[in-house]
């Protein structure tokens, strides 16, 4: 069966929606973590903006299948539980602790973007697929 009726429901086909969904939020974490902000800001900005990345991974993975949005989805919204919790003063990272929450975000996000699709391909399977393959009886 071809991926093709997947592939046409996938958001990330049209560069202007992983713009907005994706460019807008890593935009704001960056200028986040260059102002001059409160604690309580910072940490509500990068939560909202893991948090819209997140959602947006996580219809696209139900919407097409993309492979890695199962992975990437849950992944940005753990680091906006990780940011508001830090931010809250809940979780210790230490003095450099947006540093730390900002290298796990990018390592994180460019290994879960790229080594699910490379070892289990773009799409997941359709379910129809399953129906149409060979039943073998169980003993």
């Amino acid at each position: 069966m071809s991926t093709e009726p997947r592939a046409a429901r996938d958001l990330l086909r049209d560069w202007r929606i992983p713009l907005l969904a994706y460019g807008l939020p890593t935009a704001a974490i960056v200028a986040a973590g260059s102002a001059t902000l409160t604690t309580g800001g910072r940490a509500a900005i990068w939560a909202v903006a893991s948090s819209i990345m997140g959602a947006v991974c996580l219809a696209n993975a139900f919407r097409c299948g993309r492979v890695h949005c199962y992975f990437t989805g849950p992944f940005f919204l753990a680091m906006a539980g990780a940011s508001v919790l830090y931010g809250a003063g809940v979780l210790s990272l230490g003095p450099n602790g947006w540093n730390w929450l900002g290298l796990v975000l990018l390592i994180g996000a460019i290994l879960l973007m790229t080594l699910p699709e490379w070892i289990l391909g773009k799409y997941r399977r359709p379910a129809d697929a399953d129906r149409d393959a060979p039943q073998i009886d169980r003993l």
